[in-house]
């Protein structure tokens, strides 16, 4: 999309624009990898000898748990194998009205095989006896085979769960020492009865040694805490522990990169504060609400954006005050950017938005003697502010994140909180929360010098996996080095490359979330034949938090880049006070493009990139550097279309399983006519869709019925050889059962990323390119849903409940000069103000 100069228009904000229809899924072919043949007699007479070997030990349980003081309850976890490469039934294993209950589900890499737990109450481990009895049982064969086969194949050992049956996370992070002591995340089931689960869990972890500070978080199935004591003291516990679905260790928050003063003068920061305006105390603008160390807003320019009632804390012993130097580093950026930029400059800085404080973290980097979850820590920071001002507009800008990189994309107890704060689970969607976060960073120069293998290799840190988080990688156009003595230095990332600081999700499974969404300016690193260094001239310039010391300092890495994520954020709401956090995410994502750099890194550069190659440099880069002007402006030759709208993803009729609903369908107004007129003449439709899911984090199957997502949504544009009737029963089958004679639009290859890459998490943006012509028929488009948990686990009764989503649409000729803008103007009713 072209940059926008003295022709900028605003966007066109489109409302029910979106006509609902109902729909189902058409079928689709099905998969999976053969059962093996397993010798009936055999197999079933070795399962049913290990069930039956449970028997003393659910007796030996109970005794147990009578000792620390159960009264009822009893039962014992259980574990069930499968073979190598197969693909283990596990949902069937799960009786809930017995209250059999599926605790967890984990894969072995290394061994290839499919672990389920699952808890068995005292008296139903017969339920397991009478499903090999009926498997053995000739009598009841079915025409696929013997009853219940493609369970009960699938498994290769039962036996009682120990320990590492209930560790979730990665197998390195459980020490291998029974004598160390570490942070224990806990992770409880619900059994309908939350409070009674907890209260019983703190009782009986209490006596048995444990320490558990106050605060947890609660999910619709899963409560989360942590506790602390040995993993030898957590081994003798376990059995009498029965309601634990699932262990983890507690996360570290990282450290953060040391500042240098630079030294500039205080006349610097005198002329540029003699250029800027602000709003007042009390003006209803947006406000950029910082999760980090603090911020001592003592600083001159800080202190005109920052007032003493929006400081806050998450733990009143700490103080409000900044001691490490990282909030107030990121206040600057937040603010006004990078000050390099705005002390050159004599222009005038006009900023539309104020700044908000809560100290998440104290100086030392970590959460204190006696930790609470960071995740309730998180819930904590969220609540100061918005008890003192409920109705503000803000974005909440996170740059803590985890030490390691272990989740690899899976949902943790914190990125899962994030999720369903930004989603408002607690209000029933009615206030969702914009979360802006950095991606965590790679901070070993060893790694900087392996450049950009390193960027692959480290993953995105915990909470950043966070689904309906904006999530902020680094890429930097830094490469200038102006220190002395540095001659033998080179930058080691090109400009506009991605920054040797940032992580990736080049790792990740491929059914997690595309992350990073978006890369901002996070500074570069150095090298020479000795290795690698960072340095001031390839950093950002900020506030210094000792400003009697030095006004200025450097930062930089993705939480630079974050910072400044959440200033265009800020100055999009300014400028557009009605649209949802949702729809702000979209623009911030749909105005991104890749750099020549990233391109020449990621893609082939012969021919068109494959789908693989674009997945890579998604996953690396994300969908590119934001540009403000583009997520602000349309232009005569680039128009953009910004649509929100609600549907019902499903429905429950009485006495039945619920089902898929509604679908809209957006016919927008097109520029017809224009882009016929320019034939061959190469064009681009960009297509973002942004929503929200509620989390339901477990470890029980990424697309079982036990799934972490809501909902999803998936859009889909209407093909150039396609009539409209045919497109509507190509993506649905309410609608094909309606026509006759319906036919496909073939493929349609003009998709950047395509169908299978871009619909993953809750946000999807793609690209197609293809001539005007083309194009020209392509201006009707289908939100419709997919699977998720509401759908799934109807004993949560979401069903019924509606979703939000912002629907953004661009049309860009940017090789011609021809006025798309005014033809779609005139199809507008309501007027739409211009500015230019």
């Amino acid at each position: 999309m072209a940059e926008s100069g003295g022709d900028r228009k605003r966007h066109f904000l489109l409302q029910n624009n979106g006509k609902t229809e109902p729909f189902s899924s058409p079928p689709r072919g099905g998969g999976g990898g053969a059962l093996p043949v397993q010798d009936r007699q055999t197999h079933g007479a070795a399962l049913l000898n290990q069930v039956r070997q449970l028997a003393p030990q659910v007796e030996a349980a109970k005794i147990e748990q009578q000792k620390v003081g159960l009264e009822e309850g009893f039962g014992l976890q259980i574990e069930f194998g499968s073979f190598p490469d197969i693909e283990l039934a596990f949902e069937s294993l799960a009786r809930e009205r017995s209250g059999i209950e599926l605790r967890n589900v984990r894969h072995d890499d290394e061994s290839a095989r499919t672990y389920a737990t699952v808890f068995v109450p005292e008296g139903k481990l017969a339920r397991f006896e009478n499903l090999i009895a009926d498997y053995l049982d000739e009598s009841k064969d079915k025409k696929s085979g013997p009853k219940n086969s493609k369970l009960l194949n699938a498994i290769s050992e039962i036996r009682m769960a120990s320990l590492e049956a209930l560790w979730t996370d990665d197998p390195s992070s459980l020490p291998h020492s029974d004598d160390e002591n570490i942070w224990w995340e806990v992770w409880l089931p619900v059994r309908g009865d939350r409070a009674g689960v907890l209260q019983q869990f703190r009782q009986i972890a209490g006596e048995l040694g444990f320490r558990i500070p106050a605060g947890e978080l609660q999910f619709p199935e899963r409560t989360v805490l942590v506790a602390y004591g040995s993993v030898g003291q957590m081994k003798q516990s376990v059995m009498a522990l029965n309601s634990i679905a699932e262990l983890r260790r507690a996360k570290e928050t990282a450290d953060f990169f040391d500042s240098l003063p630079p030294g500039e003068q205080p006349a610097w920061l005198d002329e540029m504060l003699s250029r800027l305006t602000l709003p007042n105390v009390g003006d209803d603008v947006p406000h950029v609400c910082l999760f980090d160390t603090g911020v001592n807003h003592g600083h001159p320019l800080l202190e005109m954006a920052l007032d003493n009632a929006d400081l806050h804390s998450v733990e009143p012993a700490w103080g409000l005050d900044d001691g490490d130097g990282h909030g107030t580093g990121m206040a600057g950026l937040a603010l006004i950017g990078d000050l390099t930029v705005q002390l050159a400059s004599a222009n005038p800085i006009h900023v539309g938005h104020r700044l908000e404080s809560v100290k998440l973290i104290p100086e030392n980097g970590a959460n204190g003697a006696d930790p609470k979850h960071h995740g309730y820590m998180t819930l904590e920071a969220v609540a100061r502010p918005e008890i003192v001002e409920p109705r503000r507009s803000r974005v909440f800008s996170m740059a803590v994140t985890a030490r390691d990189n272990r989740d690899r994309g899976r949902p943790s107890a914190w990125s899962a909180t994030i999720d369903r704060l930004a989603s408002d689970a607690e209000g029933q969607g009615e206030t969702p929360r914009l979360f802006v976060l950095s991606a965590g960073n790679v901070t070993d120069p060893n790694a900087w010098a392996e450049y950009p293998d390193s960027n692959s290799t480290d993953g995105i840190h915990d909470p950043a996996q966070a689904w309906n988080a904006l999530t902020v990688g680094a890429a930097t156009e830094l490469v200038n080095i102006t220190e002395p003595d540095a001659q033998d230095y080179q930058p080691i990332a090109p400009h506009g490359g991605l920054s040797p600081f940032s992580t990736t999700s080049q790792t990740w499974q491929a059914h997690w979330p595309l992350k990073p969404d978006v890369v901002f300016e996070g500074g570069n690193a150095a090298t020479n034949a000795l290795g690698a260094s960072w340095m001031s001239s390839l950093s950002l310039l900020t506030t210094n938090f000792k400003p009697a010391d030095c006004l200025f300092t450097t930062t930089n890495a993705t939480s630079a880049a974050c910072a400044l994520a959440a200033k265009m954020a800020a100055q999009l709401m300014a400028e557009y006070p009605t649209l949802w956090p949702e729809t702000i995410r979209a623009l911030i994502v749909h105005s991104a493009e890749w750099t020549p750099a990233m391109r020449q890194a990621f893609l082939s550069p012969a021919g068109q990139p494959t789908k693989a190659q674009m997945g890579n440099l998604v996953r690396h880069c994300g969908f590119g550097m934001p540009s403000l002007n583009r997520a602000l402006w349309s232009v005569t030759n680039s128009l953009t279309m910004v649509c929100e709208s609600t549907l019902h993803p499903f429905a429950r009729e009485k006495g039945k399983e619920p089902k898929l609903r509604d679908m809209n369908l957006h016919r927008f107004p097109w520029p017809l006519e224009e882009l016929q007129a320019l034939g061959e003449t190469p064009v681009e439709m960009r297509v973002t869709l942004s929503y929200f899911i509620e989390p339901n984090p477990s470890a029980r199957g990424v697309t079982s019925r036990y799934r972490y997502e809501s909902h999803g949504l998936r859009f889909e544009v209407k093909r150039s050889l396609e009539s409209e009737s045919d497109f509507r029963a190509r993506i649905n089958a309410a609608a094909r059962d309606e026509e006759e004679q319906t036919r496909t639009g073939g493929n349609d290859p003009g998709w950047v990323i395509g169908k299978q890459g871009r619909h993953k998490g809750s946000l999807h943006s793609d690209i197609w390119q293809g001539t005007a012509a083309d194009l020209a028929s392509r201006g009707v488009m289908a939100i419709y849903p997919a699977l998720g948990w509401w759908k799934t686990r109807p004993a949560q009764e979401r069903y019924n409940d509606p979703v939000r989503y912002a629907l953004v649409v661009s049309i860009s000729a940017p090789e011609v000069d021809v006025d798309l803008y005014t033809a779609v103007a005139n199809q507008v009713v309501v007027p739409i103000e211009v500015t230019s």
